[in-house]
């Protein structure tokens, strides 16, 4: 499987493709380095958007996370939550279906973090988990990035 890794704000980060699609991006550098056309556009992309998310536009190329019927249909709903703004866990359980735990558990199984943005879903009491590297101060840089006012206390 293709991966090409890169340097970001918040850590390096290893993009994985399969079939010409972006099925992983996790934290750390990759053992195996590949440039494919996929993976040098997402890279080139990622960059754009860590300088400015709103003018990077919407993701431009395929994504095809793994993942159960259920979880696929929560992470298409976090593709369509726009820059800078969040729901909740509840918001999304209430809009798909479901229970708000179980939209949690979805989202902090999301093989795609950023491309698809569950930094965008919060708890009601606060900025809820985040998978990351860096947990949820990962998730505040990146809402705050996006122009997200922090809950207070945080």
């Amino acid at each position: 499987m293709p991966q090409l890794s890169l340097h970001s704000p918040i850590g390096d980060l290893t993009l994985s493709e399969e079939d010409d699609k972006i099925i992983a991006l996790d934290w750390g550098w990759g053992r195996d380095q590949t440039p494919t056309p996929l993976l040098l556009r997402a890279r080139d992309w990622l960059d754009q958007w860590f300088d400015d998310p709103a003018a990077a536009g919407p993701v431009p190329f395929a994504l095809d996370p793994y993942g159960t019927d259920y979880q696929k249909r929560i992470w298409a709903a976090l593709c369509a939550i726009p820059v800078g703004q969040t729901v909740t866990y509840a918001d999304l359980a209430e809009k798909i279906g479901g229970s708000p735990r179980s939209v949690g558990q979805a989202v902090g199984r999301n093989p795609i973090p950023i491309l698809i943005p569950c930094h965008r879903v919060l708890g009601r009491q606060g900025l809820g988990g985040y998978s990351g590297d860096g947990g949820v101060e990962d998730k505040a840089w990146l809402l705050t990035l996006e122009g997200v006012e922090l809950p207070p206390g945080f």
